[in-house]
């Protein structure tokens, strides 16, 4: 019996300490710094509130510590209010260079009772042209709204309030690249995009109704740190401590594929695998594979 009670704590200290190695919670504080606009920016009360702010002079964004492969990243996003057309509020992970891979949330601002765009993309080895867009089924600019990110071997879901809103599976044995050899850091910016954001530039940025001031909470980054080429195999290990290679996050569960169903039937508003005219003809090949 004090054999099995050794066993039994040592195999809870090697997870425990796989949990750590591996996986990292965090808030504003712990996780991420002011890059750009720091007289824009502010990390609030403990840590678990950021603001950015864009006026005529500058926009702001902060950017994780470290970088990650795979896992979960989320956080409460309040939009900016009122007249935002021409701003953009971007939530996504990205590695660097040219042959970057990229996951996007990108919150397209409108004029004064007219819906946000959500913008969703994805790069793969530097090459994007995957963009799908959404309205809501909620004012943005009311209250907080959860916005997740998971991310793992499998596939990609895009999720708004726990509702998943798009996936991207994994076809690389098939010749379609997929990101999963880059370790990402997490960036939130607040820019000036209205040379395109809004009616594809046609509206511009309403300076009077500066400052713009979008606001976080509640950052969470359930996620694999990235530690460099090892991470490529040891994030993707199928163990305990790596929870999103479970099975259970392998595919949407049926009511989780009904709520995405209802959110891309009455919400969305561009598919990018719809657009024959845009390429040609000549379809992106996972357009033809299925993703849920």
């Amino acid at each position: 019996m004090e054999s099995l009670h050794k066993y039994l704590f040592i195999s809870l200290l090697i997870f425990a300490l796989g949990i750590n190695q591996r996986s990292v919670e965090a808030n504003f504080a712990k996780g991420m710094y002011i890059f750009w606009g720091r007289q824009h920016s502010s990390i609030q009360g403990n840590g678990d509130d950021l603001q950015l702010v864009l006026d005529n002079t500058s926009g702001s964004g902060v950017q994780s510590k470290r970088a990650f492969l795979f896992g979960s990243i989320e956080m409460l996003i309040k939009l900016v209010p009122g007249n935002s057309a021409g701003t953009v509020t971007a939530y996504y992970l990205s590695s660097t260079g040219s042959m970057h891979d990229e996951i996007d949330f990108e919150f397209l601002g409108n004029v004064s009772g007219q819906p946000y765009t959500i913008h969703t993309n994805i790069y793969t080895q530097g090459k994007g042209s995957k963009e799908q867009q959404f309205k809501l089924w909620f004012d943005p600019t009311a209250d907080f709204h959860n916005y997740t990110i998971h991310w793992n071997p499998n596939a990609i879901v895009w999720y708004i309030d726990s509702v998943p809103i798009r996936v991207f599976r994994n076809y690389e044995n098939q010749g379609i690249a997929y990101p999963n050899k880059q370790g990402m850091r997490i960036y939130s910016t607040l820019w000036n995009a209205d040379n395109w954001a809004t009616r594809g530039g046609l509206v511009k940025i309403n300076w009077a109704s500066a400052p713009f001031i979008a606001r976080f909470r509640n950052f969470r980054a359930r996620a694999c740190k990235w530690t460099g080429a090892t991470s490529i195999s040891q994030c993707a290990l199928n163990t305990p401590a790596n929870w999103w290679t479970s099975p259970f996050y392998s595919k949407l569960s049926y009511p989780k594929y009904g709520q995405m169903k209802w959110v891309r039937d009455n919400y969305m508003i561009y598919d990018y695998c719809k657009d024959t005219k845009r390429f040609n003809g000549q379809m992106p090949p996972e357009c033809f594979k299925q993703q849920f």
